[in-house]
């Protein structure tokens, strides 16, 4: 007799700033808006680098160094371990390679990669890059390098790649994200099949998406702990 191989179930993990900050990397937004004492315009926008690229660049160098001094914490490391078993599909708004050093397969960066660059004049032009991006650093064809990051009033390119991501998930996971900043906060109103939403966060805010999900579970914890207490929950219930 036949026996059929019983599907793993998939989840998809929507990551933010709470995650990475437990590794020690500054969510650089104090209370009042200012990302390291700058205008969040000024460093994060298409006309701040038009305005001063030194600058730009420079805030992103500092970012660039100290994400060379960290390390992933126990919450990457447990999301690395749930994919024994289940398909995990981690979508970040961090724009760190965290998750991928811990050994996550399938990472969907939202907001870009901070160990990237592209091209100004052909943003198809991308490029690994672990050191300080200059100017005067320039792509094949002369146009200055800047940071793969997506800014303010940009595109975010891999929507819809989370948006499928989403829709296509049997259990959602919100770890370590203020749900604030959209377009990101509101994939999880495409969870339409999902079974389970679990949000993972030591000051959880429900936006609309999430208070409307009828099978909404909260734990209110930081990453390192909520997910290994998550995954045993999942575990137990398989």
């Amino acid at each position: 007799m036949e026996t059929q191989i019983k599907r793993k179930k998939k989840i998809a993990v929507l990551t933010g700033a709470g995650i990475s900050a437990e590794s020690g990397i500054s969510t650089f937004r104090d209370a009042g808006g200012l990302w390291e004492g700058h205008d969040v315009m000024e460093v994060a926008s298409p006309g701040g680098f038009a305005r001063n690229p030194a600058l730009v660049l420079e805030f992103y160098n500092q970012r660039r160094r100290q994400l060379h001094q960290v390390h992933p914490n126990p919450g990457h490391l447990t999301l690395v371990e749930l994919e024994a078993h289940f398909e995990v599909v981690v979508i970040t708004q961090n724009v760190d390679d965290l998750h991928e050093r811990a050994g996550s397969k399938h990472v969907i960066h939202l907001h870009g990669e901070l160990l990237k660059a592209r091209s100004t004049g052909d943003p198809g032009q991308i490029f690994e890059w672990k050191e300080d991006i200059q100017l005067g650093d320039t792509c094949p064809k002369g146009y200055q390098l800047r940071p793969h990051i997506v800014w303010f009033g940009e595109e975010v390119p891999m929507m819809d790649l989370a948006i499928q991501a989403v829709q296509d998930a049997d259990i959602i996971m919100v770890v370590g994200s203020s749900m604030v900043v959209y377009p990101a906060a509101g994939l999880v109103g495409f969870a339409h099949r999902a079974e389970q939403v679990f949000y993972v966060d030591p000051n959880p805010s429900l936006n609309y998406e999430l208070r409307r999900h009828t099978h909404l579970t909260v734990i209110e914890a930081p990453a390192s702990q909520g997910l290994p207490r998550l995954k045993a929950l999942l575990l137990d219930a398989q």
